[in-house]
């Protein structure tokens, strides 16, 4: 088996079980690792610490798969961690009673680089590393197998990839197609899924709790949806009773689609509106003409895939939480969220507060949100609590 070696020192992560290593730690390369393959990672000293998955072109250059040197990596290996994996998940709601639900996690489910998500009787996978792209067959029939479903779909076709240096791939894996738009009830609100061409896998799973949350907070508030996308907020304000629901969206595909989830669910179409644009500069247009709401929900895309362009995401959370400060009444609420990796909770917090600042208000944290319960994180990979969330209330 090939190996590397580290740097002096750069042994304490390893034995704290964070799963990645990245290049910079990395003293020498011993063999010629293909991408993908396991590698057998070493100290300075020469003490054996764990194996993982090689990647010649990703700054993360090694993603370990076990600590335990008994532990060979085989396809059984593979099976044992999604059963795990999905175990996990029917230990605390039953399966068959959700449609839609995340039932591979990552990292913090062992298996770096590797998202499974399950609308109704279709698996959806990402295959986002070299060590997953390795396995990836294995991966799938295994899926197939624990699951005792048909149909298996692929969405590798995030950014990430590029990172790893694999192409975006997409289509059916296993199976049939899936429909063009897939029916999931959620909190009692339907959501028309398109797992082919949405975002991510096809829907927001990790703001399931978050959206029941603001239908709790909506009753006879006038609400402003920013980023909306299908309509995942917007539609639980309605369905929490809200007085009247703004949506501003970038894409007309998505307005579409939010538009059918609507009349999917018989709502009023009357108490909810779109409008397609740029998110900042509408919302500097309703400042300027002195429009107000009782609740403001920020929940942007991506600003900061990296540590890297930490600098970048914090002036751009700034500005769109000084607008949405701003946008509120007396008495308001402003939900604001980053998906951010290169952004902390810590920080994130910090920049709410200045945009606070700013804005001149008074506010007050009343709750934190994060990924919900089948986005697990891994006490050893905090990077995992990728997903932050504050409700704000402003006197």
């Amino acid at each position: 088996m090939p190996s590397v070696v580290l740097k002096p020192g750069r042994e304490k992560s390893v034995l704290r079980r964070h799963p990645w290593i990245f290049s910079g730690a990395l003293a020498e390369v011993r063999g010629i690792p293909e991408d993908g393959e396991t590698v057998s990672i070493y100290s300075s000293q020469g003490v054996w610490l764990a194996k993982g998955a090689y990647s010649s072109s990703s700054q993360i250059r090694v993603r370990i798969w076990s600590w335990n040197p008994e532990e060979e990596i085989t396809p059984h290996f593979f099976k044992e961690r999604i059963k795990k994996s999905v175990k996990l998940r029917d230990s605390f709601v039953d399966l068959n009673r959700l449609d839609a639900v995340r039932l591979v996690h990552a990292e913090s489910d062992g298996m770096p680089g590797l998202i499974v998500d399950r609308y109704r009787d279709t698996l959806v996978m990402q295959c986002l590393s070299w060590g997953i792209e390795r396995w990836r067959d294995v991966l799938s029939d295994a899926l197939i197998d624990i699951t005792g479903l048909n149909n298996l779909y692929e969405r590798s076709d995030v950014e990430v990839r590029t990172l790893e240096g694999l192409e975006a791939r997409t289509g059916l894996v296993i199976g049939e197609n899936p429909a063009d738009l897939i029916n999931i009830a959620e909190n009692g609100i339907h959501y028309l899924i398109d797992v082919r061409r949405g975002h991510k896998t096809g829907f927001y799973l990790d703001q399931r709790s978050n959206r029941q949350i603001v239908a709790q907070l909506a009753a006879g508030r006038d609400v402003l949806d920013c980023f909306s996308y299908t309509g995942g907020f917007a539609l639980a304000s309605l369905y929490g009773f809200a007085n009247s629901v703004l949506c501003i969206e970038s894409s007309d595909e998505a307005i579409s689609l939010a538009k059918q989830n609507v009349s999917a669910n018989e709502m009023n179409a009357n108490n909810i509106r779109w409008i397609q644009g740029n998110a900042f500069q509408l919302l500097r247009k309703m400042r300027d003409q002195g429009k107000y709401f009782d609740m403001v929900i920020l929940d942007p895309p991506k600003f900061a895939a990296t540590a890297a362009q930490t600098e970048r995401a914090a002036r751009g959370y700034k500005d769109i939480n000084l607008l949405g400060f701003k946008l509120l009444r007396p008495g308001g609420i402003l939900i604001t969220f980053s998906c951010s990796g290169g952004v902390s909770i810590d920080l994130f917090q910090k920049i709410v507060a200045g945009a606070a600042l700013d804005a001149g208000v008074e506010a007050r944290i009343v709750q934190r949100l994060s990924q919900d319960w089948d986005h697990p994180v891994s006490l050893n990979f905090p990077e995992g609590s990728y997903l932050k969330g504050l409700v704000v209330y402003i006197e």
